[in-house]
């Protein structure tokens, strides 16, 4: 097992999950659609045309065709008043995505016993960009309404799940990341650049644990732990998240260990079951 301080002194990722939607992409016909999907399934409310086209920063008539394509193969609608959203074969793919997702299923006992533990919400989350992507929730026995949903992406800077798995980047790579974020203000506990940021990875490196403090929700706590595999190609998180009126961070404090535990299991069936294959 990798110490903390190893971990800082290698401590990225891929490309910016969070970058707008509109940014060109050098791949051709397919990244134009994938945009397009983009836009439309991260919209909250339906977008007409004239919406999308004004934001994908594409010809109409170029528009007009892919948009066509898209709405032919079932990815998007498109209903009675013009308006773009996402098609039932984006939910088809995406549930099969995740009944097959075998990192998923690893972790799912480990989730249970630390839900039966807690008794709160706790949270399965992989680090894409700068972005977390929520692989699996379990819902506390008293849900209160979150914004967390299986497949939201959430930014990585706010969120206990985001915190604890930019603590085992690498050093090279966490630069980079740290380079590339926008800073939006969710609510007054939220970081709003690198340096008081990395003060705190910082923190959670030598710990080996992260909070969120009520900075992407105002109301909601989280303790959370990294997850990483050992080439370090997969990163993520596990986390308990509640109410912050019931979750005190003397209650949180006391959880960091069982969650530490839960993400140590993770990993270690992780090694075993999804290790070298001869």
């Amino acid at each position: 097992m990798i110490s903390g301080g190893d971990r800082m002194a290698q401590v990225d990722d891929n490309d910016d999950a969070s970058r707008d939607a509109s940014t060109p992409r050098d791949t051709g016909t397919l990244g134009k659609l994938m945009v397009l999907l983009d836009l439309v399934t991260h919209s909250d409310a339906p977008l007409r045309f004239t919406d999308i086209l004004a934001l994908a920063g594409q010809p109409r008539g170029t528009l007009h065709r892919q948009l066509g394509h898209l709405v032919e193969e079932g990815l998007l609608e498109i209903d009675a008043e013009g308006r773009y959203a996402p098609g039932l074969r984006l939910l088809d793919l995406a549930s099969r995505s995740w009944a097959r997702n075998e990192f998923r299923l690893i972790a799912a006992p480990h989730l249970a016993a630390l839900h039966r533990e807690t008794g709160e919400t706790v949270h399965l989350g992989v680090l894409r960009g700068s972005s977390i992507i929520y692989l699996d929730k379990v819902e506390g026995h008293q849900p209160v309404r979150m914004y967390s949903q299986i497949g939201n992406a959430s930014p990585c800077y706010c969120t206990g799940v985001g915190k604890a798995a930019l603590s085992v980047l690498t050093a090279d790579k966490l630069s980079e990341l740290l380079r590339s974020l926008h800073f939006n203000r969710f609510t007054s506990a939220t970081h709003m650049n690198a340096e008081t940021l990395l003060a705190e990875i910082r923190d959670i490196v030598s710990v080996g644990h992260a909070y969120d403090r009520e900075e992407h929700e105002a109301g909601i706590r989280c303790v959370a732990a990294p997850i990483w595999s050992d080439d370090r190609s997969f990163i993520g998180g596990v986390s308990v998240t509640g109410p912050a009126y019931r979750l005190s961070m003397e209650l949180l404090q006391a959880w960091a260990v069982p969650v530490q535990m839960t993400a140590r299991k993770i990993m270690d069936e992780m090694r075993i079951r999804l290790g070298p294959r001869r």
